[in-house]
């Protein structure tokens, strides 16, 4: 009797150590999410430990004018993390032996352009088929077109497929028709029955038209001055809908793709590094970043739908799984909250995050060497910008000093000339060579100053016709330029 009445305290225990633990975590993760309050827009943020949900957290309002609290349960738009699930449907497909990653994608959709290369269906899933991004064209078409046929009316790629890494939505939208076709469904009806109910995420969908009634969804919001305003996209903004889910949900997508539930070519291929035909590598999959946090593998990726923010990650290493989901706009630093949320649950894990920024230049003045610089063969720009006695490309990486004139990329990122770890030797403070890692040489020379005189600028006005868009833009002179 006294063994059995030990065994029971000791369980009781157990448990009650377990539940203590719990509610740890879920008070210092309320800390990290403090700045929302009921009255405002906030987050849901989900947690696993080795497949095993933790935390379960709702902050701020998903009704502003009805006053309707985010619970766990309320369903997001997860903006561009839709991509890593397209990317698993058309896997599907190859897995199931009715599509290959080399296959052209004319192949399936013969109104595509011939562009003089070919575009395979991989090139669509990893951002290296050269398409030019929809969402920098649709402002400018006069005619406003669906996205698909905009797609279709461009004559010309921006590279060839396969020589880049440039972030294009456009190759998902044609990889949705790819597996529409394909699969001879629609492709929500796809999604639904081979992903959502396959893994068993009941409040998931893909949702074309973002303007249907969805049970217990969030608006999205975005701050104006010291109000809030209502930040969605609807329609043809929407590029043709995207997963509306929850922050729960991907939690079981997460652990489906490191567990293989949909198939074990489908988890591989999509955290399969990307490599150009240059032979270069790049730290993104199909649909999923893949970088490090503090020497650990981060699997990840974000997702903006204006005031609707995303982001997702995992670390397989760790078996720490994240989901954040918000719908209070720009101001939402969801991937600090992440690291967070990493430092919390893995205190173990010392080693230092990587430092974006490099060391102040020595033996020269760093502003001598800023300026707007052209490339001498294409006319393409960078501009390199002094901040705190530091040189960087602006909008880009820092350069580290290796010596009096010559400077190197410091850390890596893919949306930066293909994450290039290039070098730049100045011949002289106006021009510069840029060194690319395969060894290309580039000359870029300073830009220079331009003082028009007399009607020089006329040269410059007119009307300027775009079939592609159809849309015409007009330039003319005024008193302080055009």
């Amino acid at each position: 009797m006294k063994q059995l009445t030990l065994l029971v305290y000791t369980a009781i225990t157990l448990l009650s150590v377990k539940d203590n633990f719990a509610q740890d975590k879920n008070n210092e993760v309320d800390k990290i999410f403090s700045w929302s309050k009921p009255s405002e827009p906030g987050c849901v943020c989900a947690i696993s430990q080795n497949g095993k949900m933790v935390v379960n957290r709702a902050y701020g309002s998903a009704d502003l004018e009805r006053d309707v609290p985010i619970n766990p349960n309320t369903i997001f738009d997860a903006g561009s993390v839709s991509k890593q699930f397209i990317a698993a449907a058309g896997l599907l497909l190859v897995q199931d032996g009715q599509l290959a990653l080399t296959d052209d994608v004319r192949k399936f959709i013969p109104e595509l352009p011939d562009y003089g290369a070919k575009i395979t269906i991989g090139h669509l899933m990893n951002h290296t088929s050269g398409l030019r991004e929809w969402t920098g064209l649709l402002p400018f078409a006069g005619d406003k077109p669906d996205v698909y046929s905009l797609i279709l009316r461009q004559r010309q790629l921006n590279f060839k497929p396969g020589e880049q890494w440039s972030y294009s939505t456009s190759g998902f939208v044609l990889l949705k028709e790819v597996v529409a076709r394909v699969s001879k469904m629609p492709f929500t009806e796809y999604m639904q029955k081979r992903v959502f109910d396959t893994l068993e995420m009941k409040s998931s969908s893909y949702t074309e038209n973002m303007r249907a009634i969805i049970k217990n969804r969030a608006l999205a919001y975005d701050r104006e001055g010291n109000h809030w305003k209502m930040a969605m996209l609807l329609d043809n903004d929407r590029g043709g809908g995207g997963v509306l889910t929850t922050a729960s949900d991907l939690l079981i997508w997460n652990d489906a793709l490191t567990n293989g539930k949909l198939g074990k070519l489908v988890s591989e291929k999509m955290q399969e590094p990307t490599t150009l035909n240059s032979g270069r590598k790049i730290d993104y999959g199909r649909g999923l970043f893949l970088e490090s946090y503090r020497g650990t593998k981060e699997i990840w990726h974000s997702g903006s739908a204006d005031g609707y923010k995303t982001w997702l990650g995992r670390y397989p290493e760790h078996g720490l799984s994240i989901a954040i989901m918000c719908n209070s706009g720009d101001g939402t630093d969801r991937i600090s909250f992440a690291h967070k949320i990493f430092d919390l649950f893995l205190p173990s894990v010392t080693t230092p995050d990587f430092d974006p920024a490099p060391a102040p230049v020595k033996d020269i003045d760093p502003n001598k060497l800023a300026g707007l610089f052209f490339n001498e063969t294409t006319g393409e720009s960078i501009r390199i910008a002094v901040q705190r006695d530091r040189l960087r490309i602006a909008e880009g990486p820092g350069l580290d000093q290796l010596s009096i004139d010559r400077f190197k990329r410091r850390g890596a990122m893919p949306g930066f000339m293909s994450q290039d770890e290039f070098e730049i030797h100045y011949l002289s403070d106006d021009r510069f060579e840029l060194k690319s890692m395969e060894g290309g040489t580039t000359m870029y020379r300073r830009a220079k100053p331009f003082s028009p005189a007399g009607n020089e600028l006329k040269a410059f006005t007119g009307r300027f016709d775009s079939d592609e868009l159809k849309t015409a833009i007009y330039i003319s002179e005024e008193k302080n330029g055009l």
